[in-house]
């Protein structure tokens, strides 16, 4: 059993790109930290660090192995304060980043958020992250940070949500019925249309549709909080 102990919370930056686990064991890929993004360290076992990333107060485990990857911020972690006229400003640089993502040759990759591969919601925060525009990290955290609307007004830039028990999947509405997301169905990014099921694959996620939601802002992490073990 391991032995699990708090360590001073310290905040360090990413010198590479980083793998990030679901469990102390570090074999199953849970999210990516990029070049740059900011860490707190947490709680450590024998082997492995369990942190929580800044931007999104994401939890996963980093294997030791990396250690040597991360160094102490001198800088500290500042959410901007981002509202929704703001971001309808950076709204095409998204829809850019999806669009050139999915030229890219890729593949569905659980976890995946630092390209070519993701997973679904690691698509979309990271699209948004490159406007500098931050979203929580999994598609039902997506799914209850956004606004709820109406089919009716969705414009590009909203999100689509999909599931059957629970939220389970997260795509990027284009316009004029088309959506783009990274899907496991297709083992990679593709795009879609909501009223057009080409293929089983598509008829099976419309058929999955939840809800549709508009970020209105950007996500204000509590990484500088009290750290607290999950």
């Amino acid at each position: 059993m391991a032995i699990f102990s708090s360590i001073p919370a310290k905040e360090y930056v990413c010198l590479k790109n980083l793998d990030l686990y679901d469990s102390s064991e570090c074999t199953q890929l849970s999210t990516q930290a990029g070049q740059g993004r900011h860490l707190i360290l947490l709680e450590q076992t024998q082997n492995h660090f369990l942190v929580k990333l800044c931007e999104d107060d994401y939890q996963a485990w980093l294997s030791c192995q990396d250690l040597m990857s991360i160094q102490e911020s001198t800088d500290p972690y500042q959410a901007s304060v981002i509202e929704r006229v703001e971001i309808e400003r950076r709204l095409g640089s998204v829809l850019e980043f999806t669009l050139l993502a999915g030229k890219q040759d890729n593949f569905y990759l659980w976890g995946g958020t630092v390209g070519p591969n993701y997973d679904c919601s690691g698509l979309i925060q990271s699209a948004f992250a490159s406007a500098g525009i931050w979203l929580p990290r999994n598609s039902y955290q997506q799914e209850e940070f956004t606004t709820r609307i109406a089919v009716s007004e969705l414009i590009a830039g909203d999100l689509i949500f999909f599931g059957s028990i629970k939220i389970n999947h997260v795509a990027l509405y284009l316009g004029h019925g088309n959506y783009i997301h990274s899907s496991g169905g297709r083992n990679g990014i593709e795009i879609d249309h909501l009223w057009q099921d080409k293929d089983e694959v598509a008829k099976k996620y419309n058929r999955e549709i939840v809800s549709y939601g508009r970020v209105e802002r950007g996500y204000r992490t509590k990484c500088n909080d009290q750290p607290t073990s999950r």
